[in-house]
């Protein structure tokens, strides 16, 4: 036992009374830079391939930031220790800039009289950032009826992510959709899929890259809400919704089912030859 007397006792407790409040200025950070979080994140989806979850990989580099803050706090003994990556940091950036370059890739830029998140609410596509809905480490949620694979039924109508992106104004930056509203349910068509999806003219033969369908229902709704229904960039005609074969439908109810219990599905791989 350890009595109040204790020094690291006394301490820890008046952390844990300042410990909501702390949290609340640190998710207030992680909002001012997560501008740049996400384009990061959209662009290596881009440049990867649509199998990548910007949305985790956001969650990931949260992450390591609160590792590495912790070297603030270093007494010199105990060090957290620093990725691969990020040993002599200053020399690396160096020879990133100078490969970038040379390669004739766009390095950023520091924009003048503007410091870093600054007015980030007036950033269209961004400003849900500002209230940012997930905590760092806070899981999505998946209950209530929109997550009941009941209603997914053989009249139900599904959408493409990509024109769902379009119809809500977010067409210039593919998943953008995903990250804003993490909440909705997606699944990722494997390649049996997308063979039915090509034959019946609902998307062109896309190759290895992933695509995601979308309830109708979900979407129309989130355009029905007053972050979208007043939107000169709405398009609800780029829908275009069509009805699955049974077979289809019954695998997506198996994937909400599984999503919903908390489990993780692997991406869909093409079948061996």
């Amino acid at each position: 036992t350890r009595s109040f007397t204790d020094p690291s006792v006394s301490m820890d407790l008046l952390r844990a009374v300042l410990q909501p409040s702390i949290n609340e200025e640190i998710r207030g950070i992680f909002n001012k830079y997560m501008k740049f979080f996400q384009t990061a994140a959209i662009n290596v989806r881009d440049n990867v391939g649509e199998e990548v979850d910007p949305e985790q990989l956001i969650q990931e580099t949260c992450r390591s930031c609160l590792e590495q803050a912790k070297l603030l706090f270093s007494d010199g003994k105990k060090v957290v220790p620093r990725l691969p990556h990020e040993q002599a940091v200053p020399k690396r950036a160096r020879q990133m800039d100078e490969e970038l370059s040379r390669r004739g890739s766009p390095v950023p830029k520091k924009r003048k009289g503007r410091p870093p998140g600054q007015s980030l609410s007036n950033d269209r596509g961004v400003s849900g950032m500002a209230a940012w809905k997930l905590k760092v480490s806070e899981p999505v949620k998946r209950d209530g009826p929109k997550w009941d694979p009941s209603r997914l039924t053989e009249t139900t109508t599904f959408v493409l992510g990509s024109r769902a992106n379009k119809a809500l104004g977010m067409g210039g930056t593919r998943g953008r959709l995903y990250i804003k509203h993490p909440h909705l349910f997606k699944y990722a068509a494997d390649p049996q899929d997308k063979h039915w999806l090509t034959e019946q003219q609902h998307m062109r033969a896309i190759g290895g890259k992933m695509a995601y369908l979308l309830i109708e229902e979900d979407i129309r709704d989130l355009a029905a809400s007053e972050d979208y229904r007043d939107s000169v960039d709405l398009r609800l005609e780029e829908l275009k919704p069509f009805i699955p074969p049974a077979w289809m439908t019954e695998k997506m109810q198996k994937h909400m089912e599984t999503l919903r219990r908390g489990g993780d599905v692997p991406p869909p791989e093409d079948p061996p030859e």
